[in-house]
């Protein structure tokens, strides 16, 4: 028999009291919040089978539920009414029901309050091109897409067609008109969604993740084909990815593929997402990659372990290495020394960088 008579509701409603981005919940543990990148157990008892299985059947829909029962999991969004949404992950673990819940902040950062440079937004009125943005699962991508569509959605008169597993920040019709799609529910695959939405008379296409070589190709055409195309990748780096995506296709395919991204790629944006030393909370620090001849001929020539010196000295087109932007992070105090060793490229020149710039104050 369950001792624990908690409500699903009073835990969301603490995950937004809390400011936490996640809500963990298992057998033989009490239900957990990760707060600034900590998790942290709550003061209730510890969750037993039936209690993981009442909380989800409490937010898992009949679809949810059988494929979790067929497939041993599901992946859905769903509204804590108006206060927040939630991206939720139903699964089994030793024969019983996990749950994790990722909160998806309602307010939407300004591309500034995220900390990217103001040669950003130019890339938002380009029209035509693929921006990638990249990083390691739970580095914020999401948020800076949703942020980037937003300011097109206000600024832009446009069709946007978002294509997510699940649809994660819901986008009211502004200035432009939005269309969500989300795959399982209203069409099958992504690379499927792509294709169908050339003939929707889009301008901006959002693709949620590329995960295979057949989305991959459908996003690099239609940015070809004359549509602002915005896609994530779970890569660090821009010539990593650049790296990534060509090594996807078959060999005889890959000086095609070269050729098509360095005509078609506008700009690789990579971020990370740091504990913060100066306050709660997290920090991004990004890598930006914005194509240039020199970038574009790299790509084509399959020279792209010399793209992180067109980055370093690209500032003026709003280009930073993760490596430079780590240090500036670091040095204004806003990250802890240990994260600028560990996430940087190269930590021996950041070493040595300090060293140096400490010699010059004696």
């Amino acid at each position: 028999m369950s001792n624990s008579n908690v409500e699903m509701s009073e835990l969301l409603q603490l995950c937004v009291d809390e400011e936490a981005s996640d809500l963990h919940i298992r057998v033989n543990a009490p239900p957990m919040l990760r707060i600034h990148g900590s998790l942290v157990p709550l003061d209730s008892p510890v969750l037993d089978r039936d209690d993981t299985e009442r909380l989800m059947k409490s937010i898992a829909s009949p679809v949810s539920q059988q494929g979790l029962r067929e497939v041993g999991g599901a992946d859905f969004g769903f509204s804590f009414g108006d206060q927040a949404r939630f991206r939720v992950s139903v699964f089994r673990e030793r024969g019983n029901v996990g749950i994790v819940l990722r909160q998806i902040p309602k307010k939407l950062l300004t591309l500034k309050q995220i900390g990217l440079p103001e040669q950003v937004n130019e890339l938002l009125f380009r029209p035509r091109g693929l921006v990638l943005v990249t990083g390691p699962t739970g580095s914020g991508k999401t948020t800076t897409l949703a942020s980037m569509l937003n300011v097109v959605n206000e600024q832009r008169d446009s069709h946007i067609i978002t294509i997510e597993d699940p649809i994660e920040y819901f986008h009211p019709h502004k200035k432009s008109v939005v269309t969500q799609r989300e795959i399982g529910a209203d069409v099958p695959t992504f690379a499927e969604a792509i294709r169908r939405a050339l003939r929707q008379d889009p301008d901006v296409i959002l693709v949620g993740e590329m995960r295979d070589l057949e989305t991959m190709q459908a996003a690099i055409t239609a940015a070809e084909t004359g549509h602002l195309v915005f896609a994530t990748l779970h890569t660090t780096g821009a010539a990593t990815t650049v790296d990534r995506i060509v090594d996807a296709f078959p060999t005889d395919q890959q000086d095609q593929v070269r050729t098509q991204l360095s005509v078609g790629l506008v700009a690789v944006i990579s971020q990370l997402l740091l504990v913060r030393a100066d306050k709660p909370g997290r920090v991004a620090a990004f890598e930006i990659m914005i194509s240039t001849p020199s970038i574009r001929s790299r790509i084509r020539d399959n020279k792209t372990f010399q793209i992180a010196s067109d980055i370093q000295t690209g500032a003026k087109f709003g280009m930073i290495s993760l490596d430079t932007h780590l240090l500036n992070l670091y040095q204004a105090g806003h990250i802890h020394y240990e994260d600028l060793i560990t996430k940087s490229q190269d930590p021996d020149s950041i070493v040595a960088k300090l060293k140096e710039q400490a010699g010059g104050r004696h």
